[in-house]
């Protein structure tokens, strides 16, 4: 999943969120440098990030992707699945969009002097462009899979996924809609084991 799932999955507790959004910037022992409830953050990360990596539903998404777009499949996976989030943020949460999102940036700007300086740096683009309501709008994903592309080593062609997007759009949506709520579903019961 991305970021706004991260975020999202997270539920009300502010340092379970910081730990889950920054948890792709922290190596091993890095880890023990923060509180125990970003630690917890962390581990709900790794553990949303294997149940999403195992789950038949996500492997058919990928799996239709990596014929085109080969070992970049994942991550433009991810993105589909954030977009179906934010486009239907309504179904799943109880405020809209625009001010979730808003809560976020202001919570992850207060623990600003903790990030990492990679995350630190990426939030800051984040937050400037707004990348997390922008996923609401194919316009925003097509952006945000051009800036990857342009990013990578190798050719990924991940510019060209949101017509892949547009043209099986209903498919996507349905992989989605029948993998989201058990991942919901598998959260609320890994933080419960972290209280």
């Amino acid at each position: 999943m991305n970021y706004l799932a991260h975020t999202f999955l997270s539920g009300n507790d502010d340092e379970l969120l910081i730990g889950n959004f920054i948890a792709d910037g922290v190596r091993g022992k890095q880890a023990q440098a923060f509180s125990p409830g970003i630690i917890n953050g962390i581990a709900l990360h790794r553990a949303i990030d294997a149940f999403t990596d195992t789950h038949p539903v996500v492997a058919e998404t990928k799996n239709r992707l990596r014929t085109k777009y080969k070992k970049y499949a994942p991550v433009i996976a991810d993105m589909y699945y954030d977009h179906f989030l934010a486009s239907r943020f309504e179904l799943y949460a109880d405020v809209p969009l625009e001010i979730y999102t808003s809560e976020v940036y202001k919570l992850i700007t207060s623990y600003q002097a903790i990030l990492p300086a990679r995350v630190q740096h990426l939030f800051a683009h984040m937050k400037q462009h707004n990348w997390l309501l922008s996923y609401a709008q194919l316009s925003g994903i097509g952006q945000a899979l051009t800036g990857m592309s342009q990013r990578t080593t190798f050719n990924s062609g991940m510019e060209t996924a949101v017509y892949e997007l547009q043209e099986n759009y209903a498919l996507y949506e349905q992989e989605f809609a029948l993998f989201f709520p058990e991942l919901v579903t598998y959260s609320e019961a890994f933080r419960k084991t972290l209280l």
